[in-house]
């Protein structure tokens, strides 16, 4: 007998994925959600609930006869007054809680590759506060830790369509981003498996001029990359922090900080970032 996953995040970009791939397994599936009219399955496919990560009471008895969550909830960019303590360590500690409380018996996080080395960037340090709180848990677990996904790729398909794309240092770092429905089936593949972390990323291991050079073919551009001196990265992360929020520089300085270290995760999937970067511009 499947065990009966509840899935936390099922409207964002990965939960999205997860949530099919689920059905698809023919996972008895329960989704948490604050919306309900931006789940795209069916009831007939999934139980759906409405409920408020943020607010512990909302879930009470919602973790009741679950066997498996997975939990893709967090935020790229803080809204509604929310931060990343707010949404990607509470909302998980009141989840987490709740498992503990109606029997769970594993608990599935997705963090983020290099994680625990990027603990003084405030997106990461929320996120890696939240995987000490569930090891300590008591809980069976997994860190899914992915490389960035292909929508993250959007700024380079952006500055591209321009004519030309801008990078720091000499665009020798490599990166291999996953598509969301490849990691959706290592999120599911993880409610059976004994690892206790997993990092994994695309199968296409790319250095940024290579990332580059895709986006601009993609635009029907000419290969124009600039490279600017590192110099003026460490003085913009430094204005950022300075004289901006969390709110406005968190996403910005995980970029700036991530596009000058090696990303590179074991290799996984069948989708490739020229296709979805050819798939993005044939629409526009």
């Amino acid at each position: 007998m499947k065990k009966k996953v509840l899935l936390a995040g099922a409207t964002g970009y990965l939960g999205g994925y997860i949530a099919e791939e689920l059905i698809a397994s023919e996972y008895p599936v329960r989704l948490i959600v604050r919306d309900k009219h931006k789940v795209k399955v069916s009831s007939e496919q999934a139980e759906v609930i409405e409920a408020e990560v943020t607010r512990p009471e909302t879930l009470k008895g919602l973790c009741d006869g679950v066997d498996v969550v997975i939990s893709s909830v967090g935020i790229t960019r803080q809204r509604d007054h929310l931060t990343y303590m707010d949404v990607d360590y509470q909302a998980n500690v009141n989840l987490i809680d709740e498992a503990k409380r109606s029997g769970v018996k594993k608990f599935i996080y997705v963090s983020v590759l290099n994680g625990r080395k990027l603990r003084n960037l405030k997106m990461c340090d929320a996120k890696e506060k939240l995987v000490d709180y569930l090891i300590a848990s008591g809980l069976d677990y997994c860190i899914i830790r992915p490389n960035g996904f292909f929508s993250d790729m959007g700024d380079f398909l952006s500055m591209a369509k321009g004519g030309r794309v801008y990078l720091f240092g000499d665009g020798h770092y490599r990166l291999n981003p996953i598509h969301g429905a490849d990691l959706s089936k290592v999120c599911v593949n993880a409610i059976n498996s004994q690892e206790k972390e997993i990092n994994v990323g695309g199968p296409d291991l790319l250095t940024q001029n290579e990332i580059a050079t895709l986006a601009l073919k993609a635009c029907g551009k000419k290969i124009h990359i600039l490279h600017i001196p590192d110099s003026i990265r460490r003085a913009s992360l430094l204005l950022l922090r300075t004289f901006t929020s969390s709110k406005t520089y968190g996403p910005l300085e995980f970029f700036l900080t991530t596009m000058m270290m090696e990303m590179e995760a074991p290799q996984y999937g069948t989708h490739h970032l020229a296709d979805f970067f050819n798939q993005k511009t044939s629409k526009l």
